[in-house]
């Protein structure tokens, strides 16, 4: 490393300490917050969408210009790219998201007979972090979800979408949080492109004690083993693709709609990667697949394959339209294989057989399980009406799946006197 780099290094270190001191000072403001000022800062947020649409998609074109000028795909343009109807549906998730019920801060769990009441709280984790990819709509929604669990966070998001971002927070976010009477310093957005600037934000425990990370599996894995070094904790998607099982008794009709609805978008990490087939019907069902996988534009990567099973084609850009088929003999062998060869994100079985589908439901163990319904069903709006800050699926106790702002918060244990307290 020349001393150019290393200056450009401690620069971005600086930048990113900056960011996490600027968020940490206004813990305090969210803390007390009433609901009412959480949800108008949200409401406004959707209000300023629609008035800043200029400013945003202007600063979108400038990074869709810089992305296809660097070659980027077109599946990955298509994650980058904020259009008028994106906009919108990102103001209706803001205002959908300002109607849910808070969580109450106390919950009694016990009136003890030694005259003592046991109650667990809810406390915000302070400032949190997250390192995603170059998607702006991203920025919104895991800001989002630190504002209504009352969590300052520090954002840092990949180069090709820093302006859009950028114009994101500087014409939606901080206004809004200003206007509810919130200090606007919330929310962070890490202003280096600096490839550095991710293994910063994992690097302060004492600032950022938890960071969320999404994008590519290598970089991500790689993040959460700095993270450890640090002690800092890491929820991590780092992995993801559907796996589809089509079952003997599976209905082409809706088989063959369960496959075009998962391929609706290629970039995502829930799109259809893995395609079973019943080896009983293999050969009979096979040529109408392959016919209607052409019609959506998407390659099939037949037996012998010269790749893993579960290869992740969203991950492969210059390769993101195809899809790996297989066979598979019944329902357990096809959730085996989900399990072993597959990242675990979710899997979906097509078939009228009842019992099919429970022994292929009992059998998979990954974050989410389908039934004549899509894996891409597994996105915190679709599934849980709610946005989300990533879909965490660790094989391990804790938030699972769609991680939404119900999962952002510290469990505290509390013993007070009988009849003697009010939250």
């Amino acid at each position: 490393m020349t001393s150019d780099d290393n200056r450009q290094t401690r620069s971005t270190e600086e930048a990113v300490r900056d960011c996490a001191i600027r968020a940490k000072r206004s813990c305090a403001t969210l803390h007390n917050a009433t609901d009412t000022a959480i949800d108008t800062a949200l409401r406004a947020m959707a209000d300023r969408l629609r008035a800043a649409r200029s400013t945003l998609t202007s600063a979108n074109e400038e990074d869709l210009a810089a992305a296809v000028s660097a070659g980027m795909s077109p599946a990955l343009q298509d994650r980058l790219r904020l259009t008028g109807p994106r906009l919108e549906s990102m103001a209706a998730e803001l205002r959908t998201l300002a109607d849910v019920a808070h969580e109450p801060r106390d919950k009694a769990l016990e009136e003890r007979p030694d005259g003592l009441t046991l109650l667990e709280r809810r406390r915000p984790v302070g400032v949190i972090g997250a390192n995603f990819e170059a998607r702006p709509n991203v920025t919104l929604d895991i800001a989002s979800q630190f504002l209504k669990s009352r969590n300052a966070g520090v954002l840092r998001t990949g180069s090709a979408a820093l302006r859009s971002s950028r114009a994101l927070v500087d014409q939606v976010i901080a206004p809004a949080l200003g206007e509810a009477g919130l200090d606007p310093d919330a929310i962070q957005l890490v202003p280096s492109e600096d490839r550095s600037a991710a293994y910063a934000l994992v690097s302060l425990p004492e600032l950022i004690p938890l960071v969320i990370l999404r994008g590519s599996g290598d970089s991500t894995r790689d993040l959460s083993r700095e993270a450890a070094r640090h002690g800092v904790r890491t929820l991590a998607h780092a992995d993801g693709g559907g796996v589809l099982y089509v079952d003997a008794a599976a209905d082409d009709k809706t088989a063959h709609q369960l496959i075009a609805d998962s391929l609706d978008r290629l970039g995502v990490c829930n799109r259809l990667n893995l395609l079973l087939i019943d080896r009983s019907v293999y050969a009979e069902r096979l040529p109408g697949i392959l016919r209607l996988l052409e019609r959506l534009g998407v390659n099939a990567s037949l037996p012998p394959h010269p790749h893993p099973r579960g290869y992740e084609w969203s991950l492969d850009p210059k390769r993101a339209a195809t899809v790996t088929v297989d066979a598979a003999d019944g329902p357990l062998h096809a959730a085996r294989i989900a399990n072993d060869e597959t990242s675990g994100l979710a899997a979906a079985i097509a078939t009228e057989d009842p019992a099919a589908a429970a022994r292929f439901i009992d059998a998979y163990t990954g974050s989410g399980v389908f039934w004549n319904s899509t894996t891409r069903l597994l996105d915190g709006f679709k599934l849980l009406r709610l946005p989300e800050t990533g879909i965490n699926i660790d094989r391990v106790p804790g938030p699972r799946g769609p991680v939404s702002f119900r999962d952002l918060y510290l469990r505290q244990y509390l013993v007070v006197p009988s009849g003697r307290f009010t939250s």
